[in-house]
């Protein structure tokens, strides 16, 4: 979802906003209370006016801690073509763009987004998927590779920074997941006939181990998970992994190294460094067998 607005406030200065957790696709002109990450923030009081444009419109709700707003939006049209028209990708801040309603390309658009992605409402692409191309998704199958897909809204939880020293005090925040029937048989037979399972990227790992945590069987499922996986977790699903090289200190870093053992992880991370792989969103990727 291109769900990083510009605007100004009242008084003129210019505002950095991601909404954290878009209204419904086929949700209709209105007022909607949405939370949202704010830059800079200091000065967004409650009872503020913020403008976007003609057509956009919000009012500052309440504040929260790390730049966290509530905004009460006026929307003139569907949220959905509104921020199809005004939104931008949700580009993380290491990749630099024009400030002020440029912060993306046309490129951008196209490429910060799986081939096979589907339904609106993630604030995140899940980047392992960007490896993808629909050629190399027919290749994998004709090698009779079984490919099965699953809903995940990709929420800000995922990239939140470990602030606490002690890592079982950390909380993610709630993401929306869907395993669908067909994913669910699929994954139950290929693990009853000895076909092992990869998964492409930390939400689908966290997905699967949440739906599978009881005896490692799925069952069709469609809610919330705010599965945390570090070192220690048992895992009962998943045999392989397909992920990016990861901030440090972040949970998808821990989750890989939960997968693949702490020093095997380090080391492969002291040798991407060396050879200067590419890391982050638009980086390589690594297959954890």
């Amino acid at each position: 979802t291109p769900a990083r607005l510009w605007g100004r406030r009242e008084t003129g200065g210019l505002i950095e906003v991601v909404i954290l957790d878009p209204p419904h696709p086929e949700a209709g002109p209105g007022a909607y209370e949405i939370e949202c990450l704010t830059r800079p923030s200091r000065r967004l009081k409650p009872g503020l006016r913020l403008e976007f444009g003609p057509e956009l419109w919000a009012e500052v709700v309440s504040a929260g801690g790390e730049g966290r707003r509530v905004l009460r939006f006026f929307f003139q049209r569907s949220p959905a073509l509104t921020l199809e028209a005004m939104g931008r990708m949700p580009l993380p801040p290491y990749i630099k763009r024009e400030k002020g309603g440029g912060a993306e390309t046309e490129l951008d658009r196209e490429r910060y987004q799986t081939v096979y992605a589907r339904a609106a409402g993630a604030v995140a692409a899940p980047t392992a998927g960007l490896h993808f191309s629909p050629r190399l998704l027919e290749e994998l199958e004709a090698r009779d590779h079984e490919i099965a897909a699953l809903t995940l809204l990709v929420g800000y939880g995922t990239f939140a920074p470990v602030r606490s020293g002690d890592i079982t005090r950390h909380r993610l925040e709630p993401e929306k997941i869907i395993v669908p029937p067909a994913a669910a048989e699929a994954v139950n037979r290929a693990r009853a006939e000895g076909r092992p399972i990869t998964a492409v990227g930390t939400t689908v790992v966290r997905t699967l181990e949440f739906v599978g945590r009881s005896g490692g069987r799925l069952s069709p499922y469609e809610g919330r998970t705010d599965l945390f996986i570090y070192p220690g977790f048992e895992f009962k699903v998943i045999d392989h992994l397909l992920t990016n090289f990861h901030l440090p200190g972040s949970t998808l870093l821990m989750l890989a190294a939960a997968f693949a053992g702490r020093e095997f992880i380090l080391e492969a991370y002291r040798n991407a460094a060396a050879e200067r792989y590419r890391f982050f969103s638009y980086g390589d990727a690594m297959l954890i067998l």
